[in-house]
Formats: structure tokens, C-alpha cells, sequence
């Protein structure tokens, strides 16, 4: 209950049901085997890697009782300085290897302008941060648990030799200097 009190009543109700789910299913989800990523799409990982810890950063600004605004001037520098190049690049290299008619790549990119909207709304911050907590949160996790599985079934050694050359450049450094999370 010392979990549900720390956030008081700063959340909805279904948005703590939803962190306690969250909280629950942690353990049986680290459980799994971790997937084996072939070379060329492992710095694509990194970058979701980034993107969870985004996820976790705004849950722990909640527990802590961080203002909304610090988490919100966070999140909004992460989505401009990497989440939208990551997209950008999954967009114009990734998804086209299974084609524009494959139901997964049509489920990322609705993800994907999902989560622009929710990063570019301005108004009811606090809903639209729990939000993007959430949403982040499940597409990586698709992304890395399927579509990231076909797309190494089906690549080419040459596609996915492409790829690795087009990523190779883009390393995401987390300088800001607010470390509400912490």
C-alpha cells in the first residue's frame, strides 16, 4: 500500500492500477530468456533500451512526487533528441524490409504517430506523461518481442549488413542535467 500512498491522489485510479500491474508482472517478465538480436539491429535495441529507461524515469518522477513540468521538460527533450531519429530511421530502413501491407510494420507505425501526438500535446501533461509511460513502454516491447523477430527471419545478410551501417552513427548520449529520477 506504501507504493499506492507515495503517489497520492496525483494519478487516476486506472492509472495506478496500471503501475501496480506494472509492478506485479515485473518479476514475471524478467524471468524470460532474453532474445538473441542479431549484430545489425543490436544499437537499434540500445535505443530501446533508452526508451524504457524513459518509461521507468516517469515513474519514478511520480513516486517521488517530482513537479510534472520537470518530468514533462524531460520527455520532451529525450523525444526530440532520439525517440524521433529512432523512428525516423525504423520508418525509412527498417520497415520497408517486410513491406508496407505487413500488419506488424502497419501496427508500429500507428505506435509510432501515436506516440508523436501524446509527446506534442500540450495540455493535461500529467495524463499524457502516464500515457507515454505506458504506450513507450508496449511498443518497444512489440517491437523487440516480434516485429524486431521477423524482421531477422526474413532480411537478407546485405539488408541487415544496410542496416548496420545506416545506425552505426547515431548514439544517443543522455547529458541532461536534471536528474529528477535519481
Amino acid at each position: 500500500m506504501g507504493y499506492l500512498q507515495s503517489i497520492g491522489n496525483r494519478l487516476s485510479e486506472n492509472t495506478l492500477l496500471l503501475f501496480l500491474r506494472k509492478e506485479q508482472n515485473s518479476n514475471f517478465m524478467n524471468k524470460k530468456k532474453p532474445i538473441k538480436r542479431h549484430a545489425a539491429l543490436q544499437s537499434l535495441s540500445r535505443d530501446h533500451h533508452h526508451g524504457l529507461l524513459l518509461s521507468w524515469k516517469i515513474r519514478k518522477g511520480f513516486t517521488k512526487g517530482i513537479s510534472i513540468e520537470r518530468m514533462v521538460d524531460y520527455a520532451s527533450w529525450f523525444f526530440k533528441n532520439s525517440l524521433l531519429a529512432h523512428f525516423e530511421l525504423e520508418e525509412k530502413y527498417i520497415f520497408p524490409l517486410l513491406g508496407d501491407k505487413d500488419e506488424l510494420v502497419k501496427k508500429a507505425l500507428a505506435q509510432h504517430r501515436r506516440l508523436v501526438r501524446l509527446f506534442e500535446l500540450k495540455e493535461d501533461n500529467q495524463k499524457n506523461l502516464c500515457l507515454i509511460e505506458e504506450e513507450l513502454e508496449c511498443h518497444i516491447r512489440f517491437e523487440e518481442r516480434i516485429l524486431f523477430n521477423k524482421i531477422q527471419e526474413v532480411a537478407s545478410k546485405e539488408e541487415l549488413a544496410f542496416i548496420e551501417t545506416v545506425h552505426s552513427g547515431l548514439v544517443f548520449e543522455d547529458n541532461w542535467d536534471d536528474k529528477f529520477w535519481e
